[in-house]
């Protein structure tokens, strides 16, 4: 029960935080500077433009529609991971909006497109980060992939460039190419804070002095090891390789002690996106 309570708080934080930062990025550069956006908030630009309503009113309305529509295709569960930004986004940009002298922060439309394009990024990283969804057109794209059966990332792609189209028919070329670019950082920076904490060194070690090696890496580097049989190519000889994954920040004592040991030492360093279990998203003992 505690250990269910800790991750829904973890979800409600994450959920907060994200939809705080995408309205206050929306709030300070995209808005004040005219800049082109995907999803909802584009959707409402592309209506306020026509129609002079409040633009947190208007995506209060797109969203409670998609919502709705999710609801119905998607079900409960869809339901529980995004009412939470269906309806707060709005509420905070709102709040974001009325905040005194947030308008003027910068008048640099390329300053303003690279800060509100990382900071969304940013935010809807550390929603998708915690399983939740940003909601908007994040729906449209769920319940088209149930229907069409095409990876949600493409139709993500799709939907976002078909708002940024919307957009044109009143935007000049400037302001497209600046809401292609701020769409590029939000991609970017959303694949980034995704991985955050995650990303790890692998190595694997071919030596003859492989207990060794094994040994130091235990005692001395306090991380974990992997003995993997092998055959080499060339001789046929049967011998272990050493598997271990380590922080990046142990990269350079761990290489200078493998050539220590061994200077003849076959290393093959790689980077991988993700880590989990005994010792990284599990306590070691």
């Amino acid at each position: 029960m505690k250990k269910r309570w800790k991750k829904s708080l973890k979800t409600l934080a994450g959920v907060l935080a994200g939809n705080a930062i995408l309205a206050a990025a929306v709030a300070a550069f995209i808005v004040p500077n005219g800049i082109i956006m995907g999803g909802a908030t584009g959707i409402g630009l592309a209506i306020s433009h026509y129609l002079h309503v409040d633009l947190s009113l208007i995506i209060f309305c797109v969203n409670a529609v998609l919502f709705i529509l999710g609801a119905l295709i998607l079900g409960k569960t869809f339901i529980v991971t995004t009412i939470i930004s269906t309806f707060v986004y709005p509420a905070l940009l709102s709040a974001m909006q009325a905040i005194p002298g947030i308008t003027r922060l910068t008048d640099n439309v390329m300053l303003a497109t690279i800060y509100g394009g990382v900071l969304l990024g940013i935010g809807v990283g550390l929603i998708v980060r915690v399983g939740a969804s940003t909601g908007g057109t994040d729906i449209l794209a769920l319940v088209l992939n149930r229907w069409l059966h095409v990876s949600v990332a493409v139709l993500l792609y799709i939907v976002d460039f078909l708002v940024l189209s919307f957009q044109a028919f009143f935007a000049d070329s400037e302001q497209i190419l600046y809401g292609i670019l701020a769409l590029v950082l939000n991609t970017l920076i959303l694949n980034r804070v995704m991985l955050m904490g995650k990303s790890q060194i692998q190595l694997f070690v071919i030596s003859d002095k492989y207990e060794e090696v094994k040994r130091r890496m235990l005692l001395e580097v306090d991380v974990g090891a992997t003995m993997v049989h092998i055959e080499t190519g060339y001789g046929h000889r049967q011998q272990k390789g050493v598997l271990c994954v380590i922080p990046g920040r142990k990269l350079y004592l761990v290489n200078e002690m493998i050539q220590n040991i061994d200077p003849k030492a076959f290393i093959t360093i790689s980077q991988i996106n993700e880590v989990r279990g005994r010792g990284f998203t599990m306590e070691r003992n």
